[in-house]
């Protein structure tokens, strides 16, 4: 039996072990300083921030802004442990509005490397700046503009153990401007430049003008053109222009990425709360359920999303690196960013003018690259509410059963006897294609789809539009506009219940039960009805009418199992969604089935007026565009 331990007092530790042991929580690699420093900066009223690195940051990181400054007297408090100017109480913690808060950063950062801070307030009536060294207190006069420096060399150097965690210089440089990133993308109106070993590396200029226009330049300078090419704008509330500056009231904007822009990885998806980056599962999740019915398998979809909050209903002081965040309501949360994705995932392309374009491989002839045309500010993100042109004169709804597909949008036939023997499928039972519009007022030539030319080995339509040829996979293109039909019906029923013969028991956690028993009343309105049989045992009694052939108790775990976590609809909606989706892919048109030019023109002109017909009930796109650019290119024209 190994020998227990000798027994220590208990004492206080020195402070400078307590600012290194804070530095262990705030200072990860040189990436940390930048973002501490910058917040800094951000706070002081900065319009332009530079940041100079050498060594990837661990020789030295020093972060040069124009705010405000700081006077003589306060240089030498900054650097104490938690002194700050942006908190005095606690209401104060509680309702933060500034980057950083805390005044543990500083500290920390001058115990374990050098650290210098050199400013000047501005309008002050001395003609220099103060230099504080952080090793000996010692204030010097300097010459310097309004504003602040403040460096930071040889990081780690009293905590050599720490130093030899960190990666190649070209690794925490890539962090460094990362970090940068992240702050640029929050404040379109402050620019930013990044030098590593005396070269200017990274150049965000600040952008003048307000809202989405502001941000969409952002973005583009930082992220790309394939990034801000691929977007779509978001607003919620999309009823009103409103202010950014007033902060009592939540509200969503940004730009979020079509279904075809998705990756592999989560490594365009940006978050921010009030203009600070975080990380939340909240927001993530909120994000990631909008794009569930557009999204093809495990791809990420890229975003750039910003949340404001009332301070008071959000907690910023979870944990030391300000990456997390609690939110007092977080299903309102999680309901305003799902359902503002939504809206501007929902308005399907086919009505707007940049269609998606088929890659060919090959670059036009002397083509150039065409600017995007500007964003208006705060535009709505939610489906158009007037009519579009080809809207006018819809067909009159026709009433059926959901499971008969079959009744949905009756069309004539029109083919005539020579068509049908030459449509080997001619005589089988067919699904029924949605009817046209009648009396389209656009001309036929100002189609967005185009009009029908051609159908290709039964799968693909061919369609003409001004831009040049546009290919159909039909049969994606059908399952959507089931779909959409098929939830629309559903959303305006109530949703019914349909009793068990046998009820379903299961074996259930403690917060299975505990949930069945807090949560009854809003299962009860999912048409669910679970009852606790022992503290171990649940049973389900009823399913909701539209899910009945599926699994009980598989459906009673997922809805108990998020139900405390996000909205109470999202988990039955998933569920209901499937089943619906199986149901229009059955009930869509087939491969190999031969269309007249009348049912292809009026799949087109359904698809125009459907949301989210850009993609199937899978995330496989429905169509694609190929510009007379991309033919010339393909046949060598104009070379």
């Amino acid at each position: 039996m190994p020998t227990p331990p000798p027994r220590r007092p208990i004492r206080e530790l020195p402070d400078e072990l307590i600012s290194q042991i804070a530095a262990g929580e705030v200072v990860e690699r040189p990436a940390s300083v930048v973002r501490e420093l910058i917040d800094n900066a951000l706070d002081a009223g900065a319009t332009q921030i530079t940041l100079r690195l050498q060594a990837g940051g661990v020789r030295l990181i020093s972060v040069e802004d124009n705010g405000c400054g700081i006077a003589r007297a306060e240089l030498p408090t900054a650097l104490k442990r938690h002194a700050t100017s942006k908190i005095a109480n606690l209401s104060d913690l509680e309702s933060v509005g500034t980057m950083g808060f805390r005044g543990e950063a500083l500290a920390a950062i001058a115990s374990i490397a050098e650290m210098s801070v050199l400013s000047r307030v501005d309008h002050e009536s001395e003609a220099h700046a103060w230099m504080l060294d952080g090793r000996s207190g010692e204030l010097s006069p300097a010459a310097r503009s309004a504003g602040t420096t403040v460096e930071v060399r040889e990081l780690f150097f009293a905590t050599p153990a720490r130093r030899k965690f960190l990666k190649t210089e070209a690794t925490e440089y890539a962090h460094c401007v990362e970090a940068v990133r992240r702050h640029a993308l929050a404040r379109p109106e402050v620019g930013f430049a990044i030098w590593h070993e005396g070269k200017l590396t990274q150049q965000w200029r600040a952008v003048s003008g307000e809202g989405l226009v502001a941000l969409r330049q952002r973005l583009h300078d930082v992220l790309g053109d394939d990034f801000i090419d691929n977007a779509l704008p978001v607003v919620w509330p999309a009823d009103e222009r409103f202010d950014t500056d007033d902060q009592l009231r939540l509200k969503v904007w940004g730009f979020v990425g079509v279904p075809d822009a998705a990756r592999s990885r989560n490594d365009l998806q940006f978050a921010y709360v009030n203009g600070r980056y975080v990380r939340d599962k909240v927001v993530t999740h909120a994000a990631r359920s909008a794009y569930e019915d557009v999204l093809h398998g495990q791809r990420q979809p890229v975003y750039a999303l910003y949340v404001q909050i009332d301070p008071t209903r959000v907690d910023v002081n979870v944990h030391p690196t300000k990456i997390e965040v609690r939110f007092r309501d977080s299903r309102e949360v999680h309901q305003a960013v799902r359902h503002a994705v939504d809206a501007a995932l929902a308005a399907p392309r086919s009505a707007s003018d940049a269609p998606p374009a088929i890659n060919t491989g090959v670059a036009p002839a002397g083509a150039a690259s065409t600017p995007p045309s500007p964003t208006p500010a705060w535009p709505s993100a939610q489906p158009r509410q007037e009519a579009l042109p080809w809207q006018q004169h819809r067909p009159p709804e026709v009433g059926h059963r959901v499971s008969d597909l079959s009744a949905l949008w009756q069309v004539p036939p029109r083919s005539t006897q020579a068509d049908q023997a030459a449509t080997p499928l001619a005589n089988a039972p067919t699904t029924a294609l949605p009817e046209a519009p009648a009396a389209a007022p656009l001309p036929e030539g100002e189609w967005p789809l185009g009009r029908a030319v051609a159908q290709l080995h039964g799968v693909y339509i061919l369609a003409e539009n001004a831009q040049g040829l546009v290919v159909v996979d039909m049969h994606a293109a059908h399952e959507r506009i089931v779909y959409e039909r098929l939830k629309q019906q559903l959303d305006t029923q109530q949703l019914t219940s349909q009793p068990l013969l046998i009820p379903a028991s299961f074996a259930a956690t403690p917060e299975e039960v505990a949930t069945a028993e807090t949560c009854a009343d809003a299962i009860g309105s999912l048409g669910l009805e679970v009852t606790v049989l022992s503290p171990r045992t649940l049973a389900v009694r009823a399913v909701p009418s539209t899910l009945a052939q599926g699994d009980p108790v598989a459906l009673a775990r997922s809805v108990l199992g998020e139900l405390a976590q996000h909205e109470a609809s999202t988990v039955l909606q998933r569920a209901r969604n499937e089943l619906l989706a199986t149901m229009a892919c059955h009930g869509a048109v087939r491969a190999n089935r031969r269309l007249t030019l009348d049912e292809m023109n009026a799949l087109l002109r359904q698809m125009e007026v459907t949301e989210r017909s850009d993609q199937c009930n899978h995330g496989r796109p429905t169509w694609r565009q190929l510009g007379m650019r991309d033919l010339d290119a393909l046949f060598l024209r104009g070379r």
